[in-house]
């Protein structure tokens, strides 16, 4: 591993005061199985909190806390036995929800490949009552079910002053409301577009705050184009970029993630895109800012990006396609990642010119520009299919939609010639089609940037407005309108449904409506 002392002594400088603000619960609820509803669950509710206060509760009862939208924080409360003097510990479990599937279906019967110890739950034992309960560790949640595990045969328990502590690095103070002539369904879609990175944003920009709870540059990169658009937190995109820059793989590979505790570490996952995203995000912020101290200091990190991506082309000049490696793209099982992986190299030399250009890095610039037209002229001469109007990836010449979309989006044809292929997409659509809103989002990117802005609006409405319509507080990891349960992960109970790569919408509104 690289380790450059002074950049990761400045991104810890940079490490952000916390925003707090007190939440309480709205209401006590129930959740009800109807198959209408998503994922199958629906909520109902059933008392008020003044009403639960008045109660108290014995062994193998529970009752669930709706919070009326969703929170990143610290609970606590206040618990008292009724009733005859406490004479054994209280047992009390707390389950934490985002959606409604994660506090009615046991976790018991989860059966996926990420660890069980995602899954939100509290087990306590308390000898002496009253008693303020103060959980240390930080939840991600609207709901939360208290389970009376036990008591005793003599005394109950009753729960005051329930409160969650709610924290972000996002500074409300800076947004700006969009204005009266935004549609009515734009603007929830903004709203929420906005809640999903206010609660992203702690002391780096989290990829969930629920899971994985840690900087991932995919995810990064578009929540620094939404927050340049919202609120304008440059000094934490900085503070990112300085500790994926203080912190690379062996070879000088940019991580595909970093962890904060209990010292800043580079994990040792390595992909193809994510490393070059180091450059295409570092383009942005200083588009940005223009923060030429950073850009000065990150530029032969971002060059070694592009010098390691470029390692990987063949004879042909295109990216090699075998079992040695891994590019992210999307999640879907059977895209072939190379077309997209081809354009991806490109999208972020053309950005590294950018900034060679700025630097006025002559010599740079030329081998970028040079290598521009290399991996240009390979992926028209050997990835463009005359027959089927599409770009094909890999040996079986896959036709998918992440493949056109990030040929568009590289400008690998003229503006009138991507307009065509975003037409063909949608009159001719591929059997590969895409399963997250980060793919998604470089969809609607390349629809605006082809000169097709009502196609892009209408995806927007078609995608993030259905989750809207599926009751999303923030926008989620994952979300196929005809498979609302599906999961990368074996089960839609560990699905992240705060996630930052969901959070773009706002960036479209206010980058190309306003």
């Amino acid at each position: 591993m690289g380790i450059h002392q002074k950049f990761v002594e400045l991104a810890e400088k940079l490490t952000p005061d916390l925003h707090e603000s007190i939440v309480l619960p709205k209401s006590v609820i129930e959740v009800v199985a109807d198959e209408e509803a998503f994922q199958g669950w629906r909520t109902q509710e059933t008392g008020s909190i003044s009403e639960l206060e008045s109660k108290s509760f014995g062994k193998d009862e529970s009752f669930i806390l709706d919070f009326g939208d969703h929170q990143v924080g610290y609970i606590s409360l206040s618990i008292k036995s009724v009733g005859s003097p406490q004479d054994a510990p209280l047992g009390l479990k707390l389950i934490f929800g985002e959606m409604p599937c994660e506090v009615a279906e046991p976790f018991d019967s989860y059966d996926g490949w990420l660890s069980k110890s995602w899954l939100q739950e509290e087990t306590i034992y308390m000898d002496v009552l009253p008693t303020v309960l103060k959980l240390p560790r930080r939840y991600c949640f609207r709901y939360v079910k208290m389970m009376i595990i036990d008591t005793s045969r003599k005394f109950t328990v009753s729960f005051s002053d329930i409160h969650c502590t709610a924290v972000t690095s996002a500074d409300l103070r800076e947004l700006t409301p969009l204005p009266a002539n935004i549609p009515a369904d734009l603007q929830a879609i903004d709203a929420i577009s906005i809640k999903t990175l206010q609660d992203c944003m702690q002391t780096v920009f989290e990829d969930g705050p629920k899971r994985d709870r840690r900087l991932w540059i995919g995810d990064l990169r578009l929540q620094a184009l939404a927050n340049y658009q919202t609120f304008h937190h440059h000094d934490l995109v900085k503070r990112c970029l300085y500790l994926f820059g203080g912190m690379t793989l062996d070879d000088g590979a940019v991580g595909a993630c970093v962890f904060e505790k209990p010292n800043p570490l580079v994990d040792d996952t390595r992909l193809y895109d994510y490393s070059l995203f180091f450059v295409a995000t570092l383009f942005d912020y200083y588009e940005a800012s223009k923060d030429r101290e950073a850009l000065v200091e990150l530029w032969p990190v971002a060059l070694e990006q592009i010098q390691i991506g470029l390692e990987r082309l063949d004879e042909y000049g295109l990216v090699r396609d075998d079992e040695t490696w891994w590019c992210f793209t999307d999640w879907h099982p059977e895209l072939n990642k190379q077309a997209s992986a081809q354009s991806i190299l490109l999208y972020c030399l053309k950005r590294g010119l950018g900034l060679a250009k700025e630097l006025e890095k002559d010599q740079e610039a030329t081998f970028i520009s040079e290598q521009i037209d290399r991996v240009t002229s390979s992926a028209l001469q050997h990835l463009w299919d005359e027959k089927t109007g599409f770009f094909v990836s890999g040996v079986t010449k896959q036709v998918s939609w992440a493949s056109q979309v990030w040929i568009a989006l590289a400008g690998v044809l003229n503006e009138e010639e991507n307009g065509q292929l975003m037409d063909r997409l949608f009159e001719s659509p591929p059997e590969i089609g895409m399963t997250t809103p980060y793919m998604y989002h470089h969809l609607i990117e390349a629809l605006f940037e082809s000169g097709r802005s009502e196609k892009a609006l209408e995806q927007i409405r078609a995608y993030w407005g259905e989750m809207v319509k599926d009751g999303a507080d923030c926008f989620w990891e994952i979300y196929n309108p005809n498979d609302k349960k599906l999961s990368p992960y074996g089960s839609n109970l560990i699905n992240s449904y705060c996630h930052a790569w969901s959070c773009t919408p706002t960036y479209f509104i206010r980058k190309y409506l306003l």
